[in-house]
């Protein structure tokens, strides 16, 4: 049985937003969809009308405000938007036949949430499941180069100050909490870009353990992973062939810097659109006094369907940027590592930009302009011990709703 259908089995739902809905577990009625190039659940549709609808999608969100009428669509409102229906051909049939999207495990409870899936990451997995990222699909572009286009171009779209008409209905849509904002009033926004990398107010997401040295925290409100190997990661969650820590890295298996990652402990930390969409220090340290790695790479969905595939190798085929941090309480070094995906306009970074800047657990390093994304943590062999909750639901495995500053772990004291 696969992992989504246990999800289902052991699920208590409930219902807080447009985007996620709950299924009492006497009442589910469709499997969770699962997605393989073996099983194509839209049937009817071709690669080039998928290419055609991405483009659609993108182009509808420059001349329209109402994001969960385009892009942000789910697929259990689809019923109520045509246009979307005749743009890609199937994709009604599949939302009455399945739940497209992944459950969250809610922490300090037994329930978990159904999260729908965006319809532009629905496509954009399309296209790289039923095809290949080498495949000629639009005006001879090849997937992989019009999943980067097109996250570019939205990337402008979101800068443009035009875009502001569309914080109100992305805020509807995600039921989003605007009193915790550092700036709560939407129309002082100047782009949709600038929203979406939004600021909280400083008290908004307090660190757990904020004077324990050895204590370890969230880095992202996010749904979040945690592995205390690489091999249990790849056993569990990181289906990737090509997924190594250097490949992550972008180092040479053989060097120095590789070596000390033998081992390793990882923290996935997975932003979805609706989340703040700053990221932050998970430990108590400094900035290492080294540039910061910057790999390009592609914009593939970071969905937990494409990481748990293992044709597809999404974290160490994105784009991403390295950032090393170095932990006060054993000297020893910690990966931070920012990756980009479908629609992602750009990383930037604030105070982990800032060599030799001493940091406290819970500071800010910086943010993922419009998109979801990911961030992986990596701790050396012995660093970090996960807390719990978090290691059992990771090996259901099913993603913890978590918030910056939240437990991640704790560094032994022998170490």
């Amino acid at each position: 049985m696969s992992w989504y259908l246990r999800s289902i089995i052991d699920l208590v739902s409930r219902f807080l937003s447009p985007t996620t809905m709950h299924f009492p577990l006497h009442k589910v009625d469709k499997p969770l969809e699962h997605i393989h190039p073996e099983n194509n659940n839209l049937p009817g549709l071709s690669n080039e009308q998928a290419a055609h609808g991405l483009v659609a999608l993108v182009d509808h969100s420059e001349h329209h405000t109402d994001v969960s009428q385009g892009i942000h669509a789910s697929t259990h409102t689809l019923f109520n938007i045509p246009w979307i229906h005749s743009l890609i051909p199937g994709i009604e049939k599949l939302a009455a036949e399945y739940h497209i999207g992944n459950f969250v495990a809610l922490r300090g409870s037994k329930e978990q949430i159904f999260e729908a899936m965006p319809i532009y990451a629905r496509i954009g997995m399309h296209l790289l499941f039923y095809g290949n990222e080498q495949i000629k699909v639009l005006h001879s572009q090849t997937v992989e180069s019009l999943l980067k286009e097109q996250s570019i171009k939205e990337g402008k779209l979101y800068d443009s100050p035009d875009s502001t008409a569309s914080i109100p209905s992305f805020v509807s849509t995600y039921s989003l909490d605007t009193s915790e904002l550092l700036e709560p009033d939407v129309t002082k926004y100047k782009t949709f870009n600038e929203f979406f990398s939004r600021k909280l107010k400083p008290d908004a997401r307090p660190v757990e353990n904020a004077d324990d040295p050895l204590a370890i925290c969230s880095a992202a409100d996010c749904r979040l992973t945690v592995y205390q190997t690489i091999d249990l990661a790849k056993q569990f969650w990181i289906k990737g062939r090509e997924f190594t820590i250097p490949n992550l890295l972008g180092e040479d298996p053989s060097s120095e810097k590789s070596s000390v990652f033998d081992g390793a402990s990882v923290a996935i930390f997975r932003l979805a659109p609706a989340d703040y969409h700053r990221f932050h220090s998970p430990i108590d340290g400094t900035v290492a006094d080294t540039d910061i790695v910057h790999i390009p790479g592609q914009y593939y969905t970071v969905n937990p369907q494409a990481v748990n595939e293992p044709g597809f190798d999404v974290f160490t085929a994105n784009t991403r940027s390295v950032l090393y941090l170095t932990h006060a309480a054993t000297g020893l070094p910690v990966a931070f590592v920012a990756i980009g995906a479908l629609l992602v306009g750009s990383i930037g970074w604030t105070n982990g930009g800032e060599k030799g800047k001493a940091i406290k657990k819970g500071d800010e390093l910086g943010y993922f302009a419009y998109g979801g994304s990911t961030v992986v943590a990596v701790f050396p062999k012995g660093v970090i011990e996960f807390d719990a909750d978090l290691v059992a639901n990771s090996v259901v495995p099913v993603e913890t709703l978590v918030k910056v500053g939240n437990s991640l772990g704790k560094t032994p004291a022998k170490v």
